[in-house]
């Protein structure tokens, strides 16, 4: 579909029946908003036209309220400005409805990136074997964590997803009825969600969006590229699983909790194949097939409710083997399709529906090792090196009992004993991999196969990939030296021939961009990525990376398929493994159309990168010396920022940032440290881009960026930046992710902040750094506008952002009137928190 095509198509499919939709929103009669579609549109024209001349939110609101409202108290007031959150709040819920119902319209079954697509352009250049072997070798796994970037909680989930579904059949009653269900549905968690309602949460979209979509992407593959002689791996799309088993961070992520995710994760998928068995009983009636599934319908049942009784998945496909041989036999194959489509989806989920990973900071591991050690070594750590302490605990015979420790340790030590009961329920493949956070050096991995010892595991026993996350700058640049040193340890070696000789790492984009800037962490982490597939090669080791991205490009985020069809030779390319969370779960992965089109993308970006040649792939010497060049500049530009005296006061007096923890949508806290002044290391990353986000400023997607433009631009060497823009995939995909974040901006919000005496100096640092980054990168571009080659997007991310500017007024009218303790500071802070959640939703990535 041409450019003109799409745009058209969404002005018919998005914005016409947003309009249309948006009417009819308006005029229902909800108890506590009428007259609020009446005053919204003035207050956006006062935010609008008051921001284009320099005023201040808090201007504008008292403005609005003496044009347009006859209210004088504060309470009043306050309780107008609530009534207009709540009515913003479900005109976004709507918006994404519309946005999503549009979905199939705006996308083709042969579109760039689609399976189709890929079997089109490999039989066009004679590569069908080529793919072929690749799928055989491929694959990829989506993560879904548990952070806290959801807002809406599981009823609107629901009414969004039935709203989407009236919307595409055009059913007007039933939209008049599911928008005045929206009027009338709380929007907030009255209590902060446990890490198993999270688990819950997320349980809903695998059995009603991803049961079917794997199951229909797998079929369209195995149509596309199967043949007599090949038949594509039912796991090449995998599922992975947080909540319930990331302990980072999170007190609340207990063994116990852990037991009750995998036993829900187990239930969900048989209930999922007790309901397909249903349907696909209906079909297969025959004498023989019919008696072999009534009998595998009722084990499942008693699966599901029955004490003690179980069903794992070799017994499930036992019972489907035995019925198509009859089905062939005696029936003449009828329905065959039917069968084997329901045996694949067992082959792709097994029992375990999704992986559930185990994670952990390695900072709390070091304090239980700490505790063991002093316990149970005879000797104590002052008067023992790092070497001795690690020896003792590789080839101590000491099994621990739980019981004899208290806290963390305790807990960790029952977590990691009830991996065999969950692996023995779920399968293998329901829990096979633990995740060490803030990883720097060797013993962080030697710690967890040391744990699992004093658990009374034996060696070959240890059926879990040990998995090291390199976050900060740091981390990154050790990674391929504490590869190396484990690759060539004994004990590590032995360990990975029974892994398969496969080495999972996992990188943090997240964490890595706030601590190195956006340009400096995304070349940090490609140069790491390169040293690793280096030293796994030379150790004949499979790696696999597991990249923690978020939804944002400040998060690693952003157009995932071109950042990873860009990879060069020198990274390895065995699967493509993301995190997803939050409203990234619902905006990209949050029905079957989207899901399907999200998963294609990212599974035709990985085989794409090694069938297609392409020079704009593979960085040449003086590319890489650009990109570094361009880096280091753009990092102490950064690095400048993060030391100066205002960065973290900035955030705690100006932002959001103090109110991200008080909000009911996760269970995690906002910060790792337990103390109670703010420090930068302890910063998670989603409050933290979040923060910047709601302040319509979006720093770590840009920041450091046009500067060190700007300085080759000084030198001369301005043309060498467009050669590199136009020769390097990955190059020009950084830059384009950036723009996103740029056009996701708006200073004026802020522009008051100028003439702060205290932040004053500070806000006009930021916003020259986004007016020369912008200005560079038009340059750069060639392009009148951001996101000029993105129409869709640019149209989507303008309607939004006109939505939601009411909202933004009224979060910084509140913080102003808390900064200057003006009036009831409780409601002002409840007016802040509460706008978070629209904006958020809004924004579909910012967090």
């Amino acid at each position: 579909m041409r450019y003109e095509e799409k745009t058209e198509r969404f002005r018919q499919l998005v914005e016409n029946k947003f309009q249309i939709y948006n009417s009819l929103f308006m005029s229902l009669p909800y108890d506590k908003m009428s007259n609020i579609g009446m005053l919204l549109p003035f207050l956006y024209e006062e935010s609008k036209a008051g921001y284009e001349k320099g005023k201040s939110p808090e201007v504008i609101m008292e403005e609005f309220f003496a044009k347009h409202t006859e209210m004088q108290t504060e309470v009043q007031r306050t309780e107008l400005l609530f009534k207009i959150i709540q009515y913003i709040e479900r005109q976004v819920v709507l918006f994404d409805s519309i946005e999503d119902a549009a979905f199939p319209g705006l996308h083709s079954e042969s579109d760039a990136g689609t399976v189709l697509q890929l079997h089109e352009r490999a039989s066009q250049e004679h590569q069908l074997g080529a793919a072929r072997k690749k799928m055989n070798d491929f694959g990829i796994k989506v993560v879904f964590t548990a952070h806290p970037t959801q807002f809406y909680p599981n009823s609107v989930q629901r009414i969004l997803h039935d709203l989407r579904t009236a919307i595409m059949k055009d059913s007007v009653t039933e939209i008049d009825m599911l928008l005045q269900q929206l009027g009338k549905t709380p929007f907030v968690n009255k209590e902060k969600p446990t890490p198993l309602d999270e688990a819950m949460s997320i349980i809903f979209y695998l059995r009603y969006v991803y049961y079917d979509t794997i199951g229909e992407l797998y079929k369209k593959v195995k149509n596309s590229f199967g043949s007599d002689s090949f038949v594509p791996d039912p796991n090449m799309v995998q599922l992975g699983f947080w909540p319930g088993g990331d302990r980072d961070g999170n007190p609340f992520v207990t063994a116990e909790i852990t037991q009750k995710v995998a036993a829900e994760l187990h239930a969900s998928i048989l209930k999922a194949y007790y309901e397909h068995l249903k349907d696909l009983r209906r079909r297969l009636s025959f004498r023989g097939v019919s008696g072999i599934l009534e009998t595998l319908s009722r084990e499942i049942y008693d699966a599901i409710f029955v004490k003690d009784a179980d069903i794992s998945s070799e017994e499930i496909l036992h019972h489907l083997k035995a019925a198509e041989k009859i089905l062939v036999e005696q029936h003449n194959g009828l329905f065959l399709n039917l069968l084997e489509d329901f045996a694949d989806r067992v082959k792709i989920f097994g029992t375990h529906f999704a992986t559930l990973d185990l994670r952990q900071d390695s900072k709390v591991h070091q304090q239980i090792m700490d505790e063991i050690f002093e316990k149970k070594s005879g000797k104590s750590l002052e008067n023992t090196t790092t070497e001795e302490q690690l020896k003792w605990f590789l080839e101590t015979e000491v099994v621990l009992d739980a019981s004899e420790f208290e806290g963390i340790t305790k807990d960790t030590l029952e977590n990691i004993k009830n991996v065999k009961n969950i692996q023995k329920q779920n399968g293998e493949r329901g829990l096979s991999r633990y995740i060490i956070s803030n990883s720097t050096h060797v013993k962080d991995v030697l710690y967890v196969f040391a744990l699992f010892k004093l658990c009374g595991y034996k060696e070959e026993d240890i059926n879990i990939d040990i998995v090291p996350l390199f976050e900060t700058m740091d981390g990154l640049q050790e990674g391929a030296e504490v590869m190396k040193d484990l690759y060539e340890l004994p004990v590590y070696q032995k360990h990975l021939e029974r892994r398969g000789r496969a080495q999972t790492i996992m990188l943090g984009f997240s964490d890595g961009t706030k601590d190195g800037g956006y340009l400096k962490a995304n070349w940090e982490i490609y140069e790491t990525k390169e040293r690793l597939t280096k030293v796994s090669d030379d150790n004949n080791i499979k790696v696999v990376f597991f990249d923690g991205r978020g939804g944002p490009p400040a998060r690693g985020g952003g157009k995932t398929h071109d950042f990873y069809a860009s990879q060069g030779k020198t990274i390895a390319n065995n699967r493509i493994e993301i995190t997803i969370q939050g409203q990234t779960i619902t905006s990209v992965f949050g029905n079957k159309d989207q899901a399907k089109y999200n998963f294609e993308q990212l599974l035709t970006a990985g085989i794409e990168n090694d069938i297609f040649k392409n020079a704009k792939k593979d960085l040449t010497e003086p590319e890489r010396k650009l990109i570094r060049e361009l880096a280091e500049i753009s990092f102490k530009k950064y690095s400048d920022l993060k030391a100066h005296d205002m960065f973290v006061p900035y955030l705690q007096e100006m932002s959001t940032l103090e109110y991200y923890g008080k909000t009911n949508i996760g269970s995690r806290p906002t910060k790792r440290g337990v103390g109670s002044e703010l420090k930068f290391e302890d910063l998670r990353a989603i409050p933290f881009v979040g923060s910047w986000s709601q302040l319509k400023q979006n720093v770590p997607g840009f920041f450091g960026f046009g500067f060190a433009l700007q300085a080759l631009k000084k030198q001369g060497r301005f043309a060498e930046v467009i050669s590199l823009f136009k020769g390097s995939d990955f190059f020009k995909t950084l830059v384009l992710n950036s723009m996103m974040s740029m056009n996701k901006s708006y200073f004026p919000l802020t522009s008051y902040m100028k003439d702060n005496p205290k932040f004053g100096g500070f806000w006009t640092i930021l916003f020259e750094e986004y007016e020369l980054s912008k200005a560079m990168m038009l340059e750069l571009t060639g392009f009148k506008m951001l996101m000029e080659e993105e129409p869709l997007s640019r149209k989507s991310v303008k309607i939004r952002e006109k939505i939601v500017l009411p909202l933004l007024t009224i979060q910084q009218f509140a913080l102003i009137k808390i900064q200057k303790e003006e009036g009831n500071r409780e409601a002002y802070e409840k007016l802040v928190m509460r706008s978070l959640f629209g904006n958020i939703n809004a924004s579909r990535n910012s967090a």
